[in-house]
């Protein structure tokens, strides 16, 4: 099963422009280097919770022959996400019996700014009906290589890590057996609640939830997306202290949409049980 969020990847055109407005934002970015092959560049927003996001751009503006060029077409913002496993073999072979059509597991890697390699594998879901689900990223070289801990991990805004990511999906009843074949968690319903969507299930993975939700006809911003991007992540929210605003502009995110409110609760939440846990989670 997955352990949690690895990583949320977020599209520019321009990596020094979205360095510069994410540290505007209040982020600490670290610079991470050229990926192999030379066609992409990238910077990490890592947090204290493990997870971060990566700030990607294409050397070449008019690269179209990749999932992520293509949506970045579209514009720049949230385009894709990752998830933590222990043995990614191991892990292939439990999502295919669970009926996900993993692939199997791919190298990958880049050069940091200072010279040192490092490399990973990936494994994707094949077919039309999986571009909501995530990819998976595990290390071969020393996570720390990777993702920057310490006072890289530190965001004047205050902001700690993942709570959840919210993706839109056209048919809930075909998605939502997917995410819980991924995440080992059969669903939390969401009830509408004055949101415009028909329904959603949340599914644990780690610490953090993966919102799948299913936007009804009425316009909205969810719909929009929906018609725009299809399947797809839509939004991301943050572990963060109590007050300031409700999201990272919309502008300085480069189109990513970084909630606050949200992950609030949520960390209220977590808080109040720990302080007063239930009997199911003695033991």
């Amino acid at each position: 099963m997955p352990t949690g969020i690895d990583h949320i990847v977020i599209a520019v055109t321009s990596l020094e422009d979205a360095i510069a407005d994410y540290r505007r934002a209040g982020f600490t970015v670290t610079p991470g280097g050229e990926h192999h092959g030379g066609r992409t560049h990238n910077a990490l927003v890592p947090f204290a919770d493990g997870a971060y996001f990566e700030l990607i751009a294409f050397r070449d503006p008019d690269a179209t022959d990749h999932a992520w060029a293509a949506r970045l077409q579209q514009g720049e913002g949230l385009v894709d996400y990752a998830l933590r496993a222990g043995d990614l073999r191991a892990e292939v072979t439990a999502l295919r019996s669970r009926g996900l059509n993993a692939s199997d597991p791919h190298d990958g890697g880049r050069i940091r700014p200072d010279g040192q390699r490092v490399d990973w594998q990936t494994i994707r879901f094949l077919g039309a009906s999986s571009s909501a689900l995530p990819f998976y990223c595990v290390d071969r070289t020393e996570r720390s290589l990777r993702v920057p801990d310490g006072e890289a991990a530190i965001h004047q805004n205050g902001v700690r890590g993942v709570a959840n990511v919210t993706v839109v999906v056209n048919d809930l009843a075909a998605a939502a057996p997917q995410f819980a074949a991924l995440t080992g968690d059969e669903g939390t319903p969401i009830e509408a609640d004055g949101e415009p969507i028909v329904g959603g299930s949340v599914f644990r993975v780690g610490e953090a939830t993966i919102r799948v939700v299913q936007p009804d006809i009425s316009p909205s911003d969810l719909r929009d997306h929906l018609e725009r991007r299809g399947d797809s992540l839509y939004a991301v929210s943050l572990i963060a202290p109590a007050g300031g605003d409700d999201a990272i502009p919309l502008g300085l995110a480069h189109g990513a949409r970084l909630l606050l409110p949200n992950a609030r609760a949520w960390q209220d939440e977590q808080d109040d049980e720990v302080a007063t846990p239930t009997t199911a989670s003695i033991g």
